[in-house]
């Protein structure tokens, strides 16, 4: 018989001298790194930056990733560690996949998160699809999120080392097929190590600024974007209390997220804060903050990464965590079956769940647990009347 072949540092089986990768570059610091890390690691390493979005004016502000200057550092990043590097023109597909969807959504009433659309449609798709025709065995990103191989040569997703780092939020609908093809050689490391690297390797972007913009909302003015889009999209509408009293005017539900309380242009005397927004009427409805709790999440194109099949973990009652926002720590939850799909509830509650953001399922609270994957927030029920269900359901049980 003969021995199974020994597995390289990216868990393929070959020496990493035959091994193909294919690194998305960003022309970051966290996506030269792991060029580079590879390309040290003898991997025949491609570099391939997207072009997604034509700035004109926004290409040299800082804060704006994936504008022209990123491609001009990703090209000076793989000369420096002797990589051949490609741009490729996928300004329409992210049109297409990314920027429409976005402006459909805030148009609906909803506060969409577009790097979820962009990982899943643009780099993990299309640009995954184009990896492999390149003869790349794998696709690699600076994401700070971890891939590592179960017993069976499964993948599996799970949070990175550094907490504040993490991106796993933004990548839980990333398929079971799509995690065999993907690997993330960041995150095992923290942010500071990264940077040390860079300066070992001598890349010019060792100090860069990470992006924290929208790429193609570069002024961070959303309204502005989807008037340009979608005119017309700002019609005003009434802004109403949770019995349906007009209390003023608005210019456009665009404008508007939940949970918010500046710029609401209405005084009560007490603090009211956006509960839900009526794309229909055009109505913003507005309440105290308690107003914003919630315990019942509806969810729609969810996409689970767990063991078992998810009606198999909905029929087991199995707690799981659960992050309604990005900059918010997972919570306990349960996962439900219903007549539309799948409902999320949440133990303690949780305020100002917005439809549109994404809830990520994880396996536990705290540390670097594994991603169960998760799904598009639809809607919600508020918290007193999904307790009075529960409630009323227990009481019939009796």
């Amino acid at each position: 018989m003969f021995a199974p072949m020994a597995l390289n540092t990216l868990d393929l089986e070959g020496p990493s001298s035959q091994t193909r990768v294919v690194v998305a570059m960003s022309g970051g610091v966290d996506s030269s790194v792991t060029a580079a890390l590879l390309a040290e690691e003898g991997y025949d390493v491609v570099g391939i930056t997207l072009q997604l979005f034509d700035h004109g004016a926004a290409t040299h502000r800082k804060g704006a990733c994936c504008a022209g200057r990123d491609i001009h550092d990703a090209r000076a990043v793989a000369a420096r560690i002797g990589i051949p590097h490609y741009v490729l023109d996928y300004e329409q597909r992210f049109k297409e996949a990314v920027i429409d969807r976005f402006a459909e959504s805030y148009v609906a009433g909803e506060t969409p998160v577009p790097c979820v659309e962009c990982n899943q449609a643009i780099k993990f798709r299309d640009l995954l699809a184009t990896a492999r025709e390149l003869g790349a065995a794998v696709l690699a990103t600076g994401h700070y999120v971890a891939s590592r191989r179960l017993g069976d040569g499964r993948r599996a997703l799970y949070r990175a080392r550094e907490a504040e780092r993490d991106q796993s939020y933004f990548l839980f609908a990333t398929t079971r097929a799509q995690l065999d093809l993907l690997r993330f050689p960041l995150g095992d490391r923290t942010k500071a190590q990264t940077r040390e690297l860079a300066r070992r390797f001598g890349l010019t972007v060792a100090d860069k600024q990470d992006s924290q913009d929208i790429c193609f909302v570069p002024s961070g003015r959303y309204a502005d974007v989807i008037e340009r889009l979608r005119p017309g999209a700002a019609g005003p509408g009434e802004i109403v209390d949770l019995e349906g009293r007009v209390l003023g005017r608005h210019g456009g539900i665009i404008h508007f997220t939940v949970g918010q309380r500046r710029g609401l242009g209405v005084a009560t005397g007490s603090p009211l804060y956006v509960v839900r927004l009526d794309a229909a009427s055009r109505r913003v409805v507005v309440g105290p903050y308690e107003a914003l709790r919630t315990s019942r999440i509806r969810l729609r194109e969810l996409n689970w990464l767990g063991d078992r099949t998810i009606d198999e973990a909905v029929s087991s009652h199995r707690e799981i965590y659960v992050k309604v926002r990005s900059t918010r720590a997972p919570q306990a939850a349960w996962l439900h079956s219903s007549a539309d799909g799948f409902e999320v509830e949440l133990i303690a509650g949780e305020d100002g769940v917005s439809p549109g953001q994404a809830c990520v399922f994880y396996e536990a609270a705290e540390g670097q647990a594994r991603v169960l994957g998760g799904g598009v927030i639809a809607g919600t029920v508020p918290f007193a009347r999904a307790t009075g269900a529960a409630e009323a359901a227990l009481a019939a049980a009796r």
